[in-house]
């Protein structure tokens, strides 16, 4: 086997687990995976807002928690605001990553973003399916809000390494 064909095999797995979107897959007890859905650390606090408001108002997402008298409120950290609500919002609508994408302010993560009194309710995943871990907790519906739709990343591996695959089988026989 020509060595650029082995080094070509050893290259496309990385290629393609590296393009995949990556989930969490910390197991919690039981086997059971608590996910929730937070606004991302490099996101401007003016698409926070922005995603915060829709989320809060045409989204449906229950915001009382992050309102004045709420346990969740610090009008000074827009970031764990908008992760209140972003979270509310992915109980709600089927945690999907396009029910936690607020025009790529916010990701899944399996990491708890509860703080002081502020208690971030949360999915499970078991066996593949989603059950809810808490009573209450609003999240609206899931809509890109930039208008376009997000395409996986790694759709344009495959096609390349079928290609490849074609050539070199063609051209060693």
């Amino acid at each position: 086997m020509p060595i650029n064909f082995a080094l070509f095999l050893l290259i496309v797995p990385i290629l393609c687990s590296a393009a995949e979107p990556q989930h969490p897959s910390i197991k919690g007890q039981g086997g059971a995976t608590e996910l929730w859905c937070v606004a991302k650390n490099n996101a401007d606090d003016a698409s926070l807002q922005s995603a915060l408001d829709w989320a809060c108002g045409a989204g449906g997402a229950d915001c009382s928690p992050i309102q004045p008298s709420g346990a969740c409120y610090d009008a000074s950290n827009v970031q764990n605001m908008a992760s209140f609500a972003f979270n509310d919002y992915f109980l709600k609508h089927g945690m999907t990553d396009d029910s936690c994408f607020f025009q790529n302010s916010a990701a899944v993560t399996s990491l708890n973003p509860s703080y002081g009194n502020c208690r971030f309710p949360s999915s499970s995943l078991r066996n593949g399916n989603f059950s809810s871990q808490s009573t209450s907790v609003g999240l609206g519906p899931s809509e890109d809000l930039s208008g376009s739709g997000r395409r996986s990343s790694r759709i344009w591996v495959w096609p390349i390494a079928i290609g490849y695959l074609f050539f070199k089988i063609m051209f060693l026989i």
